[in-house]
């Protein structure tokens, strides 16, 4: 049966589970969740928490109209299996900022409308690990986030003084994130933060206000990343903002290394971690496997490389004698982890007897050359540059370069639209060693 989800209430199921509580009720795709223990379900933060007891009451909808209330004994925090067709059961909360350096204001016109959506919803912060700024909240949404205990979230400080916090958001309600972050220590919620870090902006004493400050929100505070701004060639009249250069790379790293050594001796963590763009702009080595500290936010970028590097190294210690594999791959890389990127290919290659692996540093034409990571490399970009390579196995892409969950590129260039212009195999790998190793041993069946 089809649905047009557009006019689908905000409740509706869109599947059930196979061998889950729902199934065995008989709960189906279409059925309309009404309430739970006579308490209606604004959004999905109500469902989970709502369905956490161990007995409830689940009223449901049928598609022919019947009403059937199923009385439901389970574990504690055991899941019903139900998925929505609206993940949030609700509207998400849209951006109210206009932040000086808002990567979305500097995206080229006529792209997907959902690519020019600004979210900045605590749920989706707990759901999908969402950054968010906190200015969108009132009185009643902090409690209801303390109080259905959403940890951890993430959070977008920036800075935390106040001033210069509203200054860089344009946002009059950004000024009181301390006081936020200290009803969220007293509620005992657990907190990744973020510094997305301007030139002369909020760098040098600013930042380390911004570090002390946060630091004596520990642990409740687990860890902040600091991030460099991202500039596309797409900024007329937007803020004027300075990119990042190896000298200032550099001079960052000696400081943050200070910092996380005194902070170390006092709270037995180094606390603050740099995003892996600020190493690759050098020719500093990376930290060390155990100076990440269990990657608390890796998925942010921060430790991402070192975390491949050590996969790979683990992998590879797995394979005994070197085995013989005649392939030949390209693989596309943003220009910042080009050096990168090499070196774990002389690593793997090592082990495969006539494998050969071509690293490829793709320059940004979509968006400026200003932007040199991975994970915002185009599909035209890749056929505009890998087009010349010939008598190839294939590209491996790194999923990283897809819209989550979809084999599809920021410019709606479909892996299969890669595949058809370039005349060769893709295949996609996630960002770990043993994805990318396994590519390799596939070959030998």
């Amino acid at each position: 049966m089809e649905f047009k989800i557009a006019n689908l209430p905000k409740n509706i199921i869109e599947s059930v589970e196979k061998r889950s509580i729902a199934e065995e009720l008989g709960i189906q795709q279409g059925d309309l969740l009404v309430s739970v223990n006579d308490h209606e379900v604004r959004d999905i933060i109500d469902y989970k928490y709502l369905i956490s007891d161990e007995y409830i009451v689940v009223r449901i909808e049928k598609k022919n109209g019947e009403v059937w209330d199923l009385e439901i004994e389970k574990e504690y925090d055991e899941d019903l299996g139900i998925d929505f067709f609206n993940p949030l059961i609700d509207k998400a909360k849209s951006c109210q900022n206009k932040c000086i350096f808002c990567f979305i204001d500097q995206l080229p016109k006529n792209m997907r409308k959902t690519l020019y959506f600004k979210d900045d919803d605590s749920r989706l912060s707990f759901l999908q690990g969402n950054f968010i700024t906190l200015t969108n909240l009132n009185d009643e949404d902090i409690d209801r986030i303390i109080k259905y205990r959403l940890s951890p979230i993430n959070i977008s400080v920036h800075t935390t003084n106040p001033d210069l916090r509203i200054k860089m958001l344009n946002n009059k309600n950004a000024g009181n994130i301390m006081d936020i972050l200290r009803k969220f220590k007293k509620g005992k919620l657990e907190v990744n933060c973020q510094i997305v870090l301007v030139p002369h902006v909020n760098d040098g004493y600013e930042l380390k206000r911004t570090i002390d400050d946060l630091s004596e929100l520990y642990p409740s505070v687990k860890s902040v990343a600091i991030v460099p701004v991202g500039l596309t060639k797409y900024r007329e009249n937007l803020f004027p903002v300075e990119p990042f250069n190896t000298k200032m790379a550099e001079e960052l790293i000696d400081s943050i290394e200070k910092i996380q050594g005194k902070l170390f001796q006092n709270i037995n963590t180094r606390f603050v971690f740099l995003s892996d763009e600020f190493y690759a702009m050098t020719d500093r080595s990376l930290p060390s496997y155990e100076e990440y500290e269990k990657f608390p936010q890796y998925e942010n970028g921060v430790g991402l490389m070192r975390l491949f590097s050590h996969e790979i190294e683990n992998e590879l210690k797995n394979i005994r004698e070197n085995i013989s594999l005649n392939r030949n791959y390209i693989i596309p890389t943003g220009t910042l982890a080009y050096k990168f990127m090499l070196s774990i290919t002389e690593k793997v290659s090592s082990k495969f007897d006539g494998l050969n692996l071509r690293v490829v540093p793709i320059i940004n034409n979509f968006f400026g050359r200003t932007i040199t990571v991975s994970g915002l490399i185009t599909g035209q970009d890749l056929i505009e540059q890998l087009k010349e390579y010939k008598n190839i196995d294939g590209i491996i892409i790194p999923k990283c370069m897809l819209r989550k969950g979809e084999e599809i590129f920021l410019d709606d260039i479909t892996v299969e639209d890669l595949k058809d212009k370039l005349k060769t195999n893709v295949i996609l790998s996630d960002v770990s060693g043993d994805s990318f190793i396994k590519i390799f041993k596939k070959d030998l069946r």
